[in-house]
């Protein structure tokens, strides 16, 4: 087994690959011709966006949308160098700050976000 891609539901893929350009520094990798669809260049694990509708098609079933009250308690987590300027990047480009940049007692420097899709996203140092 190998982890393969993390996808999120949302409203607007094309919106929310816009963000996460502008907020993260992520660029879009691919966009389907229907725009229902698009993947991040995230490494070599994809994260990637889905269309609500598309989802509620392939799952066969309705769900709890991300951006429906509270964060889930599922998280993306976006490791970078410089936690504050991440944190105020996203900030600028629309995201909702949860909670900002502290040190942790195991050294890593971690921040939470939550994008206009309802996504939380965590901001830390790498680990090690």
């Amino acid at each position: 087994m190998q982890f393969a891609y993390t996808i999120l539901y949302v409203d607007d893929v094309r919106a929310s690959l816009a963000f996460y350009e502008k907020a993260f520094g992520l660029e879009t990798r691919f966009l389907h011709e229907s725009g229902t669809y698009g993947e991040l260049a995230t490494g070599a694990t994809a994260l990637a966006f889905v269309a609500h509708e598309v989802a509620r098609d392939s799952l066969g079933q309705d769900y709890r949308r991300v951006g429906d009250g509270a964060p889930l308690g599922v998280e993306v987590a976006l490791a970078c160098a410089d936690v504050p300027a991440a944190y105020a990047r996203a900030l600028e480009a629309g995201a909702q700050g949860l909670k900002a940049p502290q040190q942790k007692p195991w050294g890593q420097t971690v921040a939470y976000v939550r994008c206009p899709d309802g996504s939380l996203i965590e901001l830390c140092t790498p680990m090690g």
